[in-house]
């Protein structure tokens, strides 16, 4: 199953929320939304810096990764970026494929 790597910052709403809730909560909060899309929340993570936190997940598909940010992001409690993660496997197989490129005065 793919996995997805979801960079959120909060808005002050949404730190005022786990302010008042307390960090576990949002651990609590989403691990059952991933499980009822058809995935698995790998890992959840506080940072310092301009992401306040990492999700690593795994989700079916592009599309329900998609769905998944899009729901996040309109609650206007939190930003998201959803980076898709890649094995070793599957990047020997990138560099295994023929890219007829060329660069810009090359």
């Amino acid at each position: 199953m793919p996995k997805y790597m979801f960079a959120a910052s909060y808005t002050k709403q949404g730190l005022d929320g786990v302010r008042a809730e307390g960090a576990q909560a949002r651990v609590d909060a989403l691990a059952p939304v991933f499980e009822s899309m058809g995935g698995h929340l790998d890992g959840f993570y506080f940072a310092f810096g301009d992401v306040d936190a990492y999700a690593l997940a795994e989700l079916p598909d592009d599309e329900t990764a998609a769905a998944v940010a899009l729901a996040v992001s309109s609650s206007g409690a939190v930003t998201t970026r959803t980076i898709k993660l890649l094995t070793a496997d599957q990047v020997d197989a990138a560099i295994a494929k023929a890219v007829p490129y060329r660069a810009p005065g090359a």
